[in-house]
């Protein structure tokens, strides 16, 4: 399993992507994808709410379980990826491509986000 290496990570096994014009995207891992097993349905937040690094933000629901989703960063949903609530399986088949979950304006910078390296080295052995 590789994590792109242009990416940052969290311990709760989301990444974020750089932020372009003050826009960063968020997905789950392909770990954490692996982990949930088939995704069957997404909440994700709505464009226009605050989110908060580290709180919840939505949810996500498997064949297995339930888990919540944390937002890697603080700042204004921008748009939601409506593509992964028609075919929430995106997130199992493409985490990091069509399968991200919403955009956030950044309202700061995130403050315990992992490399890809660090990140590996997180998930090594599970």
């Amino acid at each position: 399993m590789s994590n792109p290496q242009q990416l940052r990570y969290t311990k709760e096994h989301e990444w974020l992507s750089d932020a372009v014009d003050g826009v960063a995207t968020v997905g789950i891992t392909e770990f954490a994808a692996n982990a949930l097993g088939d995704v069957v349905y997404a909440q994700l937040p709505a464009v226009g709410d605050t989110v908060t690094e580290g709180e919840t933000c939505g949810e996500l629901e498997s064949t297995k379980s339930v888990s919540d989703l944390y937002s890697p960063v603080s700042g204004e949903v921008v748009e939601a990826n409506q593509d992964v609530v028609d075919d929430p399986a995106l997130v199992n088949t493409a985490p990091f491509e069509g399968g991200w979950l919403f955009k956030v304006r950044l309202s700061e910078e995130p403050k315990d986000a992992l490399s890809s390296d660090e990140y590996t080295a997180l998930t090594a052995g599970n």
